[in-house]
């Protein structure tokens, strides 16, 4: 069997928009399955350089399917290994929920296998 690794990853700067209202963090943060394979995420990892708590939020096809809480200064690590398969055509994006006029920077490391 043949996989492929995937990475949604970076250094983003965010201003919060509220815990009420999640938006995507970058455009750079999607990921839509291609034809013909099936996409596992394995992990994600995460960092926050502000003093508020702030949530990234694992969007598929435009709903919430995982919730990642980052603590003030904080980070978390979370293995997703055999949780779900996600089917050719699935798209998924990184968003971010932060209350109104925190600011800061976020690390983020999604990572995925095709297989």
């Amino acid at each position: 069997m043949r996989s492929v690794p995937r990475f949604l990853q970076g250094i983003y700067r965010f201003q919060g928009k509220g815990l009420d209202q999640p938006f995507l963090l970058d455009g750079a943060l999607t990921y839509t399955v291609p034809d013909g394979v099936v996409t596992q995420p394995v992990y994600f990892r995460g960092g926050n350089a502000a003093i508020e708590l702030v949530c990234v939020i694992l969007m598929r096809d435009g709903s919430p399917m995982r919730y990642f809480p980052i603590g003030a200064k904080g980070e978390v690590h979370v293995p997703l290994r055999v949780v779900e398969d996600l089917e050719p055509g699935t798209a998924i994006e990184l968003h971010l929920a932060a209350p109104v006029g925190a600011a800061g920077a976020l690390v983020v490391d999604l990572g995925l296998v095709e297989v």
